[in-house]
């Protein structure tokens, strides 16, 4: 059974599910503690105005009667001041209202008590100590008249002379808001389920978006894991994503020139190895089968023995090539001089040169300049590009090494004179196997690896090489090195 991939699409549902969660949990406790403590406050000011009002009602009341003690007020007036207690508390949300005597006898009360309150007593201490608190809202019991503590204010009830002749209590019920508080978190979590699908639907789109390009790229890789480069992911708007799929596409059209390039490698590699060895199993099956005169096997031995010294620069070029790409050709350099260089390598084409009567100039800034770098490198650099320059001169035609200094670096350059390369084919020079088709014309002992190991070297010594021609007039090879003296190893 395949197991189960949890994809980039699910991965964003999760996150954001679980963010939205977080936060409505936290607002869900923020806004708890917010209404609790509203609610506790609204009622401990409600509390205190009832008390406040029903203390000027019954202050006003009494001192309209004189000579009369608290007890004899209210038995003398309960029904209306029942009625009036009553009327107050309906002004307000579940308050009880009740009024005492000094001794802490229970004289009145609204309706919204038991009938067994009326005529309890509370001790004197217990009163007085409910009493000292001076209109706060404290928590009580009644000393156990009820059976939970009632959010309460007590406030004194004073006769003409300001004297206490009794208290008011007004109760309520201690929770906070418990009621406001549930339809408060009710109303909350249905409004988060609301949110929260309206969310995962526009979530749905933009996941969707992002991951379908994406998507898109893993086809695609499958696609070219293949061999098959020609496939291309959608570009669509201008943000990272896009932006992926740009470097995506431009990866691929490298693969593919990469791919080409193999392919074209191994042609060219093939046909190399194909034409020698066709021409010598040829010439010793001629000279086997006695097809091949004896005064003539001689001069097709040397043909032979010719062919098997370019399969050999070949497959050495090859390895050459392997071990540079490979890191395994270190570069150890030296201070050397070029100039002493260029000119040894002038001398070793002495012959070339007078065969072709070439006119040749060598031009320096100085006699010798030193340079930094792996001599022996540098001098295949070197060697390779006088040994195109001599083998593609015209007759008669112009040899000129130019090499300068400036700006830190020493200009090293190759002209001569002779049909120069195409425009078309100057892109194509230091390619693997490049041949244009004059020069294989002109050149079939080549294998056109011998510019790609100069591009090759001169990177590794992160340098600079490049050519100028103009077709049918001249060509001009140039590239850097380091003067000694200005830079480590390399």
């Amino acid at each position: 059974m395949k197991p189960f991939k949890k994809g980039l699409f699910s991965k964003y549902i999760m996150a954001f599910l679980l963010i939205t969660l977080l936060s409505f949990v936290v607002l869900a406790v923020m806004f708890s503690s917010m209404i609790g403590s509203y609610a506790s406050d609204s009622k401990n000011q409600t509390l205190q105005n009832c008390a406040n009002s029903v203390k000027a009602y019954l202050d006003e009341a009494y001192a309209r009667v004189e000579a009369v003690d608290l007890n004899n007020f209210i038995f003398g007036n309960d029904q209306s001041v029942n009625g009036a207690l009553n009327l107050l508390a309906h002004n307000y949300e579940s308050i009880r209202i009740m009024v005492l005597d000094t001794d802490g006898q229970v004289l009145c009360t609204t309706d919204n008590f038991d009938e067994n309150v009326k005529g309890y007593t509370i001790p004197v201490s217990e009163l007085s100590a409910l009493g000292a608190t001076q209109g706060k809202v404290v928590k009580t019991d009644f000393n156990g008249m009820f059976d939970q503590e009632y959010k309460s204010v007590i406030v004194p009830l004073n006769d003409e002379s300001d004297e206490v002749v009794g208290c008011i209590a007004v109760s309520s019920d201690s929770s906070n808001g418990s009621e406001l508080m549930r339809n408060m978190i009710k109303t909350m979590i249905i409004f988060a389920l609301w949110i929260l699908a309206a969310a995962l639907i526009v979530l749905y789109f933009i996941a969707g978006r992002i991951t379908e390009p994406l998507r898109e790229m893993s086809r695609a890789a499958r696609e070219y894991a293949a061999g098959k480069f020609d496939v291309r992911v959608p570009v669509k708007g201008n943000d990272e994503i896009s932006d992926l799929a740009i470097a995506f596409n431009n990866m691929a059209d490298a693969l593919s020139g990469v791919e080409t390039q193999r392919s074209s490698f191994l042609a060219n590699v093939a046909h190399d190895l194909r034409t020698p060895m066709t021409t010598i199993a040829g010439f010793i099956d001629g000279i086997l089968a006695g097809a091949i005169p004896q005064e003539k096997q001689a001069y097709y031995l040397e043909l032979i023995a010719s062919e098997v010294r370019r399969l050999s620069r070949l497959v050495s070029s090859l390895l050459d090539i392997t071990r540079i790409q490979a890191g395994e050709r270190k570069f150890t350099s030296v201070a050397f001089d070029i100039c002493e260089m260029a000119r040894q390598i002038l001398i070793s084409f002495e012959k070339s040169i007078d065969e072709k009567k070439l006119n040749v100039e060598f031009l320096t800034d100085e006699d010798s300049m030193m340079a930094y770098a792996d001599r022996d490198a540098i001098y295949q650099v070197l060697y390779n590009i006088c040994h195109n320059a001599v083998k593609f001169s015209r007759v008669g035609g112009l040899l000129c090494i130019s090499i300068k200094e400036k700006n830190k670096k020493i200009f090293v350059s190759v002209k001569n004179e002779g049909d120069g390369i195409p425009s078309a084919d100057l892109p194509y020079v230091f390619d693997r196997f490049y041949k244009s088709d004059k020069s294989r014309g002109l050149d079939k002992t080549g294998v056109g690896l011998g510019l790609y190991i100069v591009k090759a070297i001169i990177n590794a010594h992160k340098e600079e090489i490049w050519v100028d021609s103009v077709e049918g007039e001249n060509c001009t090879f140039s590239f850097t090195l380091q003067p000694a003296g200005s830079q480590a190893n390399v």
